[in-house]
């Protein structure tokens, strides 16, 4: 805890930025699980899951070392409640990999001609929305050396809105991949039809979050 509190005194953004590359470790190993599935994998999907739950784990631990660490004086360059808000946003996304490796242990769940496809379309659209998500983070110690302002204030701004577009996409995909189940409900059982359809959930989630993300920085960069 006393290392988190050392960072804040170079930058409150700085352990927001360790925080988020905990989250995305967890990302990283949503390809690794889902080729695993494919495979039948299920020794290599458990493993990969039991590692998505620790990586979970430690992001959670960090989260809580910021919390606890976060000053509560006056004299911060960002509030306190819109940092608690963006550290809160970042975990969520954790979560919901994780969630997405949990779902995968349960069952095999069957698909149909043309599911894989648009689902790997989804999920390279999510993915892309959390990549774009993280170059936001990862540039906000360096717009609080220009005072949030100039050419730095403007990329990120812009970068902010590619994380929409894509978040965008990738509601489109997910509709995509819904309509495809819907209609190929009968070729699957229900109990893997409702498992898709949680996985679909927890796979958007990201894009979802990830946006969310975009847009609590883009508030907290427009209040300071």
């Amino acid at each position: 805890m006393r290392t988190i509190a050392k960072l804040f005194g170079r930058s409150p953004f700085v352990p927001l930025q360790m925080h988020m590359e905990k989250v995305a470790e967890c990302i990283e190993k949503i390809p690794e699980i889902m080729e695993a599935y494919r495979r039948q994998d299920k020794d290599k999907v458990a493993s990969v899951a039991e590692k998505l739950s620790r990586l979970e784990h430690e992001a959670d631990l960090i989260k809580h070392d910021i919390r606890n660490s976060l000053p509560r004086g006056l004299f911060m360059a960002v509030d306190r409640p819109n940092l608690l808000r963006i550290l809160s946003i970042q975990d969520s996304i954790a979560n919901r990999a994780e969630n997405f490796g949990v779902l995968l242990t349960f069952k095999q769940a069957k698909t149909f001609e043309g599911f894989e496809e648009a689902f790997d379309k989804l999920l390279a659209a999510c993915l892309e929305t959390f990549e774009l998500a993280r170059g936001v983070v990862n540039q906000l110690d360096e717009l609080l050396e220009t005072g949030f302002g100039g050419a730095e204030a403007q990329a990120v701004q812009e970068l902010v809105s590619k994380v929409a577009q894509k978040e965008y996409e990738s509601d489109l995909s997910q509709r995509e991949v819904v309509r495809l189940l819907l209609a190929n409900e009968d070729a699957i059982s229900y109990v893997d039809f409702f498992l898709w359809t949680r996985i679909i959930q927890q796979i958007g989630g990201i894009a979802d979050r990830s946006e969310n993300l975009a847009a609590a920085i883009r508030v907290t960069l427009d209040s300071d």
